[in-house]
């Protein structure tokens, strides 16, 4: 988060960041999901462009970081490095805290060409 620019730095220090093996079954169903490999990250949250200071916020906004489905993507992606790939994945969902869509980050993210 430090990498961040400002006034970006100032907002994701409000989001809490999990790293867990695996992304729960439930959260694969939501998402329809089948193979747990498919799914390295994930901003949970409201995104700022939907926020509210009258909103109650019953939950932190987290990004959830999940160790086996990015190694296994290490491993296919040889010349990258852990650090980049979790940076990519990383600056992914808080690019989502920001409120951009999956489309919207596309059009910018030359990661995956």
């Amino acid at each position: 988060m430090d990498g961040l620019p400002e006034p970006f730095r100032t907002h994701a220090r409000a989001v809490i960041i999990q790293v867990v093996d695996w992304p729960p079954g439930d959260v694969l169903a939501d998402l329809g999901i089948n193979d747990p490999l498919d799914l390295t990250g994930l901003y949970d949250g409201i995104p700022l462009t939907q926020k509210s200071v009258a909103d109650p916020a019953p939950y932190p906004d987290t990004v959830w970081l999940y160790r086996a489905p990015i190694l296994d993507e290490l491993r296919d992606r040889p010349g990258v490095t852990l650090a980049q790939l979790v940076t990519h994945v990383v600056v992914h969902e808080f690019a989502h805290h920001f409120g951009w869509s999956d489309e919207d980050i596309a059009t910018i993210d030359r990661w995956w060409e």
